[in-house]
């Protein structure tokens, strides 16, 4: 008798432990978008965050998340195999810089790691606004700007070596002076549109604010597996990275992983993992 009690109770507590997306939003530091978003347990080893994923705005960025994070999405392997397993599970979060955001979902650890493949941007240049603010009065955005201005430059003057550069220095920097100052008239959305980002304006974007959760890249159309949630608004990023979603409770974990000792690359020296992922119904 003592030993079907005892079954009866290990049942219940089972159940009971299972954590509900009902009662999750009665707890949420912010209601959600929509209760009908996919709601996501993250599990760390330094506690948990809940995170609700915007399929309407960035429907293909949230397929792919939700699809490596609950195994159903096959992967390249650091072995070069292919494989199909919970992929975030055993990562850590690799980048943390306070006052900025957090970055995970490299299977390297190193920030050059992803799933093999890559994917294109979900963004609304225009739900942004950034087709309204130019480029003289978004210093943020110099960086592209150069980038692009070098670019003419070279084309401009022929320029294929280092050698060909030397030789044209000064008309060069001449010109690059000229094509700065061209650039500063158009938006932001031209400019980086002419540094190879393509916008889908059909798309209601969110900005890169606080506690929103983002794809990490290495330029136009690199999406893969790296994300980062941002600590703080970080507007200057709006543009360049998709927004799919926002943290919207255990705020406090994320501050106790921006808090931990870095070294000189930004990475933790305590290691934070990303235990599981759970897609809460």
């Amino acid at each position: 008798m003592r030993k079907y009690i005892l079954l009866a109770l290990l049942t219940i507590g089972s159940v009971s432990c299972q954590t509900k997306k009902r009662d999750v939003i009665k707890e949420l530091e912010e209601p959600m978008q929509s209760q009908d978003n996919p709601l996501i347990l993250m599990r760390t080893n330094l506690g948990n965050m809940y995170i609700e994923l915007y399929p309407n705005v960035a429907p293909r960025t949230v397929e792919n998340f939700l699809g490596l994070a609950l195994g159903k999405k096959e992967f390249t392997d650091t072995d070069g195999k292919k494989a199909k397993r919970p992929f975030y599970e055993g990562l850590s979060f690799h980048r943390v810089i306070p006052n900025f955001m957090i970055q995970g979902g490299d299977p390297r650890g190193d920030g050059t790691g992803g799933p093999g493949y890559q994917f294109e941007d979900e963004i609304s240049a225009k739900a942004l606004g950034l087709d309204k603010i130019k480029l003289k009065d978004a210093p943020s955005y110099q960086r592209e700007a150069q980038l692009v201005a070098r670019q003419r430059v070279f084309e401009k003057l022929n320029i294929r070596s280092q050698e060909d550069l030397q030789k044209k220095m000064k008309e060069a920097n001449a010109l690059f002076q000229k094509e700065i100052k061209q650039l500063e008239e158009l938006s932001v959305q031209q400019l980086l549109e002419l540094a190879g980002y393509r916008f889908d304006d059909r798309l209601p974007s969110v900005p890169v604010s606080q506690y929103t959760i983002a794809m990490a890249n290495a330029g136009p159309n690199t999406n893969g597996s790296q994300f980062f949630i941002n600590i703080v608004d970080n507007h200057y990023l709006n543009g360049k990275h998709t927004v799919f979603g926002k943290l919207l409770k255990g705020r406090d974990v994320l501050q106790k992983i921006a808090a931990i000792e870095r070294d000189e690359n930004d990475k933790p020296k305590q290691k934070v993992v990303i235990e599981k992922i759970i897609l809460l119904e």
